[in-house]
């Protein structure tokens, strides 16, 4: 946490909590630092699934070379901000509206998914073209990852067995341009993980001997919960790369990231409510919860976070305290599911302390239950110098 990051999150009043800030300048850092480490030929195009907000959307839009998007919505929402900005459709079960409206609004890039999805494209076409890619469920190995889609079945892409026909609707199709294909298959992997299985995919494509400009193999780059220090290695994927790339002349290389460009600018704040114990095990009370901060319960890990100390005590009695103990963070709502870190050695905090939870800048405030025992919606700062 940057310093006047840290000044900033101590001045806020305790009414304003819980609270997400978003530090747009560390953002806009770490975006520089992607870009210049990767090739030229590579396309770096922000998963807006991953936070949506605008303000953080508009910090980016210089340091991308466009937006993925995976539904209507969130097309209307980055088309509306930024008309003129690159954007790529991707994601399983487009409705017949949905490929009307991204045709209205001038996707650059169409990810077919299904010959379902083909068919129901060409039909909709009139006097309009469409440049798709077509997701591929290819039959490679993607190794241990967190999350896998592809090289086993899967409802993402297009099985091989049927490249070939949708090849031929194609084909018969002169207002369908087919650019290249997509091939996102894992995600949660580290550098080398995701080079070596960037270079098999090319591998494969090229073996397809298809005329293809351009291949998309989708972002997943590792963010480590548990290690916040430990950062992909962006400029060991862009060395590897470049030599990849030097067998495959004139494609470009599309990603795909997301949690790994967000989420270390966004922090979550909140204070503490109550210090307990229960049966010997100690428990703070926070306000707020996985209601505003989905992660941990989604991914079950702990979220990394610091705590604030808040001298002030405005009450009479004792303040409840937790010192040199194993603490579990929970929030407010009526399930033990409520927590955000579990057993957390802890040297002081005590109730009207403030906690910072970090790398909330990804699948956060946008994933979560927001409407679950009502309570009021955290508030959104920006931290920018620019």
């Amino acid at each position: 946490m940057r310093p006047r990051l840290l000044d900033y999150v101590r001045a806020l009043p305790e009414e304003d909590l819980p609270a997400y800030v978003y530090d747009l300048v560390a953002l806009r850092k770490h975006a520089q630092a992607i870009r210049a480490a990767l090739p030229a030929w590579v396309e770096v195009y922000y998963a807006a699934k991953a936070n949506p907000d605008a303000r953080l959307l508009a910090a980016l839009r210089d340091h991308v070379d466009g937006f993925e998007v995976a539904s209507a919505g969130e097309l209307r929402h980055v088309r509306e901000l930024f008309p003129g900005t690159p954007i790529a459709f991707g994601g399983p079960g487009k409705t017949a509206a949905d490929l009307n409206y991204a045709l209205h609004a001038g996707v650059q890039r169409l990810h077919v998914e299904s010959v379902q999805e083909l068919h129901l494209l060409a039909t909709l076409l009139g006097g309009r073209t469409a440049e798709i890619l077509l997701r591929v469920n290819a039959p490679i190995a993607t190794g241990p990852a967190p999350l896998v889609m592809g090289g086993v079945p899967s409802p993402f892409g297009l099985d091989p067995g049927d490249l070939d026909h949708c090849l031929h609707l194609i084909a018969a199709q002169p207002q369908i341009r087919l650019c290249g294909l997509h091939l996102h298959l894992a995600s949660g992997m580290d550098a080398p993980a995701q080079l070596a299985l960037a270079g098999d995919i090319l591998a494969w494509t090229s073996e397809r001997d298809l005329p293809l400009s351009e291949i998309n193999i989708g972002g997943g780059m590792a963010v480590d919960y548990n290690d916040p220090d430990r950062l992909f290695d962006w400029r060991d994927f862009g060395a590897g790369l470049e030599k990849i790339l030097i067998d495959h002349p004139g494609t470009t290389l599309r990603i795909e990231p997301g949690r790994s460009i967000s989420a270390y600018c966004g922090s979550y704040i909140t204070r503490v409510l109550d210090i307990k114990r229960s049966h010997g095990q100690a428990f703070a009370v926070l306000a707020g919860g996985t209601h505003h901060l989905r992660t941990p319960a989604a991914r079950g890990h702990d979220q990394p976070f610091r705590t604030i100390p808040i001298d002030n005590w405005p009450w009479p009695w004792p303040r409840p305290t937790a010192t040199g103990e194993p603490v579990t963070l929970v929030g407010q709502l009526c399930t033990p599911k409520d927590v955000l870190a579990r057993d957390v050695h802890i040297e002081r905090l005590r109730a009207g302390d403030y906690v910072a939870f970090a790398m909330a800048g990804a699948y956060a405030w946008n994933i979560s239950h927001h409407a679950f025992l009502m309570h009021p919606a955290p508030g959104f700062h920006y931290l920018d110098e620019a």
